[in-house]
């Protein structure tokens, strides 16, 4: 099997050990040169990525999602571990729009965790990820 046979199975990669803080971290400087009320509601969504409700915490993950800066990469992966899975499962799906490498572990890690409903929304972003490592 070369290198590009095993970039396409999720399943390809060894999970990573690493803890994940409870908190997020707010990022102090995003990926790209935005304003500075685009770098509060940035930080905002991040920061509702612990909030006690579980609704709330989904809205955050597709707020981000939907927004795209990789600052938010850390934070979301955090979110893959949270207890709801609803929340985790939009973590993924945000990582997926965001198209960053550093996700590929994490969501690898979690579609072995998941049940098969789960696994094909953790698939789908994993493609997302690599179609877009493709385009650069």
């Amino acid at each position: 099997m070369d290198d590009q046979d095993k970039t396409q199975h999720p399943l390809n990669v060894t999970p990573d050990s690493g803890g994940r803080p409870d908190k997020q971290e707010i990022p102090d400087q995003t990926s790209r040169d935005i304003s500075p009320d685009e770098n509060e509601r940035l930080a905002h969504f991040i920061e509702l990525l612990t909030d006690d409700n579980e609704g709330t915490r989904w809205k955050a993950a597709e707020s981000l999602g939907r927004i795209g800066d990789p600052v938010a990469v850390e934070p979301l992966i955090d979110t893959l571990w949270d207890d709801d899975s609803r929340v985790r499962l939009k973590a993924a799906w945000a990582l997926g729009q965001i198209g960053d490498q550093r996700a590929l572990r994490p969501l690898q890690r979690l579609y072995r965790m998941e049940n098969e409903g789960a696994r094909e929304i953790i698939a789908e972003a994993l493609d997302e990820i690599k179609r877009r490592m493709s385009l650069q």
